[in-house]
């Protein structure tokens, strides 16, 4: 895998933080492909777009600070770093927040807004993740199954050992999951519902990270009680998503009800 897709005199261009960057912008271009469909605002979505991307960054490296904290203290140069350490729960915490504050400012309904871009985060996340494959991050444990992948210069995963490709599986998830998103999509589009395509994400992405974390090998991360970091926050997002979800099936709101 390469860690540095390619380098120019010192410019180094790392793949994980260029494969977050093609996300971002394959989201982009997905989410303002979709506003005319929906009869939203596409002037709004750049800057949307904007305020979401800062605001997950900063999120994702928040979060990392929270869980590594222990390395930080001894350590305090990590701090520094802003090329290396994220954490997805983070980014997605930091970026609804991001839009809801925007959706705010600009005097928007929040759930319309919300409901168009969850399906590009995921997305962004299929094309995220391979970056997490290209740098060994978010690698998975150790196996003798014959479906492996083995790093052979990565600073972060174990070198020359055959582990279960959790990025592959991960990037696999997130892209199924923006297809059933659209799908959801344009089925509460016609049934004039607002917050079941966000619910569904919360629920589903939810799901699924709690799955792939029994196969992932980088326990670094800690755990809480019998379940890892990441499982323990995918429990709470899973609830909230159900209530949310539940709660969006029945209500019916106009398309200027501001919310």
């Amino acid at each position: 895998m390469r860690y540095i897709m390619f380098q120019v005199g010192n410019f180094k261009v790392y793949s994980y933080g260029l494969m977050i960057a093609i996300g971002i912008i394959a989201a982009f271009l997905t989410a303002e492909h979709r506003t005319k469909k929906l009869g939203l605002n596409k002037d709004l979505i750049l800057d949307l777009a904007v305020w979401c991307a800062v605001g997950g960054l900063l999120g994702a490296k928040l979060l990392y600070f929270i869980t590594e904290f222990k390395e930080i203290i001894e350590n305090p140069k990590i701090l520094l770093n802003f090329s290396e350490g994220f954490v997805v729960y983070g980014g997605i915490i930091g970026g609804i927040f991001s839009g809801y504050l925007f959706t705010k400012v600009k005097k928007i309904n929040f759930l319309d807004y919300f409901d168009l871009v969850m399906p590009e985060i995921a997305l962004a996340q299929g094309i995220g993740r391979i970056g997490c494959l290209f740098a060994g991050c978010c690698y998975g444990k150790e196996t003798n199954s014959r479906f492996y992948v083995a790093f052979k210069n990565s600073p972060f995963a174990p070198n020359h050992v055959h582990l279960i490709p959790t990025q592959i599986m991960s990037s696999l998830f997130d892209f199924a999951l923006f297809f059933v998103l659209i799908f959801i999509a344009k089925k509460a589009k016609a049934e004039g519902k607002q917050g079941v395509v966000a619910a569904s994400y919360l629920v589903l992405y939810s799901l699924g990270r709690f799955i792939v974390e029994f196969f992932r090998g980088d326990e670094v991360r800690g755990f809480i009680g019998p379940v890892s970091t990441s499982q323990f926050i995918a429990t709470i997002l899973f609830v909230l998503g159900m209530i949310f979800l539940l709660v969006s099936l029945k209500r019916k709101v106009g398309k200027n009800e501001a919310i």
